[in-house]
């Protein structure tokens, strides 16, 4: 059986896993501890993101013919790939928090829906909150009209509702006209 043959089945591994991806954060994975490697997985499984380190040149065969292909040039070195099917930011959200405490940790470049992103691009796209986040912070905004209408007739209600209060009627003059006596 040749090399190539062997290779094959990992480059369609990698090419299956970065097909359809949201978004794909290359990193240089150099120095961590095992402790931070394992912790770094955990995280990342976590979040629904496939991570694997992958030797460049199957990386590269596996992207030919992609928009990934733009990261040929940052695979030098060890490289890890995180990637994330579902949520475009996630992976360098969870990646640059990480790199915060573990300095070793050093994010390359990555592609986020079709565009390439260096590493302070990625920087500035993990402080983009998660969907998950924006939908709550939507659904709060939507909820605060209601919730402060509801708080309102709830304070109209116990303050006993409109029975306190006098009808604006258009009969009432001619009632009154009514009941008073004739000259």
């Amino acid at each position: 059986m040749a090399k190539v043959e062997l290779k094959q089945p990992i480059v369609q591994a990698i090419a299956d896993d970065v097909k359809d991806a949201a978004s794909v954060v290359l990193v240089d994975y150099r120095g961590l501890t095992v402790a931070q490697d394992t912790e770094l997985r955990k995280q990342l499984r976590e979040a629904g993101i496939i991570y694997k380190v992958c030797k460049n040149t199957m990386m590269k065969r596996a992207f030919e013919g992609t928009d990934l292909a733009a990261l040929d040039e940052h695979l030098e070195g060890p490289s890890a790939i995180a990637v994330s099917k579902d949520d475009a930011t996630a992976p360098a959200r969870i990646l640059c928090k990480f790199a915060k405490d573990a300095k070793a940790l050093e994010l390359k470049a990555g592609v986020v829906e079709g565009t390439v992103y260096d590493s302070a691009a990625l920087n500035e796209l993990a402080k983009i909150p998660s969907r998950e986040e924006l939908l709550s912070k939507l659904l709060g905004s939507l909820q605060s009209p209601i919730t402060n209408l509801a708080r309102v007739l709830n304070q109209i209600a116990e303050q006993g509702g409109a029975a306190n209060c006098t009808p604006a009627s258009s009969d009432a003059p001619a009632e009154e006209a009514a009941e008073a006596p004739a000259e």
